[in-house]
C-alpha cells in the first residue's frame, strides 16, 4: 500500500473530501498531520508517495505570526525539488506558489461561492477537463501570482491565476474540487467570523451548496485526481 501524506491538515474540517475515497481505491494509505501543532522532517516531506497540501484560515502574509509556515513552505519546496507528486488545495495552492518565489497578496474582496472556472487551452486537455461547465466552491481571500515556469490552468474574472501546474508532478487547485457539498455546515460554523467580516450571506451560501448534485462533484474530484495521478505516479516512477 502506498502512503499518501496530508501534510497540512490546518483546521479538521477542511479535510480530503471527495478526494479520499479516490486515494483508498488507489491503494494509498492515509495520514493527517495537523500543521503547526506538529512539525515534519525533511524526510517526511520527500519519502511519501503523495503529498496533499489542504486549505485553512491563514495565508502566506500570516508568516509572522504563524512562524512555522517558513518552514512549512521550505518543505514543499524540497518536495517540489524532488519532483514527486504534490497537490495543493487552496491554502496548500497559494503556498506552492510562494515556495515557487511567487507574490501571494491579498485580493480587494474575497471569492467565496460556488462559481465555474475558466479552463485555460492546456487545462481542456488535462485531468482539470473533468470541471468543464462546473461550480466549483471558491473560499479564498488572497491570490497568487503565476509563478515562474508554471503552466496556467484555470482562472475566475476576480482571480486570473486559479490554478498551475508544474510538471506533471505539481499541481495547485485554488478553488475546492474535494469539498463534498453536503458537509458544508461544518465550513459555516468554522468560518463564521470570516463570512461575517466580509458579508457573506451564510444562508443563500448554504442553499447553493444544497443545490450542487453530489454525484455529479464525485465524478469530477474523481475523474479529476484518477487522471492527474496516473499521469504523476508514472513519471515519479520512472522521472
Amino acid at each position: 500500500m502506498t502512503h499518501a501524506l496530508c501534510r497540512a491538515a490546518h483546521v479538521a474540517f477542511e479535510d480530503l473530501g471527495l478526494f479520499e475515497p479516490v486515494l483508498k481505491q488507489r491503494g494509498y494509505e492515509v495520514e493527517y498531520v495537523q500543521a503547526g501543532p506538529h512539525a515534519l522532517s525533511e524526510q517526511h516531506w520527500v519519502n511519501a508517495d503523495l503529498v496533499v497540501v489542504l486549505g485553512g484560515p491563514i495565508g502566506v502574509g500570516d508568516i509572522d505570526v504563524y512562524p512555522w509556515l517558513g518552514d512549512e513552505i521550505a518543505g514543499i519546496r524540497q518536495r517540489l525539488s524532488c519532483r514527486r507528486p504534490l497537490l495543493g488545495l487552496c491554502l496548500g495552492a497559494q503556498l506552492m506558489a510562494a515556495a515557487l518565489g511567487a507574490r501571494v497578496a491579498p485580493l480587494r474582496t474575497k471569492e467565496i461561492g460556488w462559481a465555474p472556472v475558466v479552463l485555460t487551452a492546456t487545462a481542456a486537455n488535462s485531468a482539470l477537463r473533468h470541471l468543464a461547465g462546473l461550480d466549483m466552491l471558491h473560499w479564498h481571500g488572497d491570490a497568487f501570482d503565476l509563478p515562474q515556469g508554471a503552466t496556467l490552468l484555470a482562472s475566475t474574472p476576480s482571480t486570473p491565476h486559479q490554478a498551475f501546474s508544474i510538471g506533471d508532478s505539481a499541481l495547485a487547485l485554488q478553488f475546492h474540487v474535494e469539498v463534498d457539498a453536503s458537509k458544508i455546515e461544518a465550513w459555516l460554523i468554522g468560518h463564521t467570523a470570516e463570512l461575517r467580516a466580509a458579508s457573506v450571506d451564510i444562508g443563500l451560501l448554504r442553499e447553493s451548496s444544497v443545490l450542487q448534485r453530489r454525484e455529479v462533484q464525485e465524478r469530477a474530484a474523481s475523474g479529476l485526481l484518477n487522471e492527474w495521478l496516473s499521469v504523476a505516479e508514472l513519471g515519479s516512477r520512472f522521472g
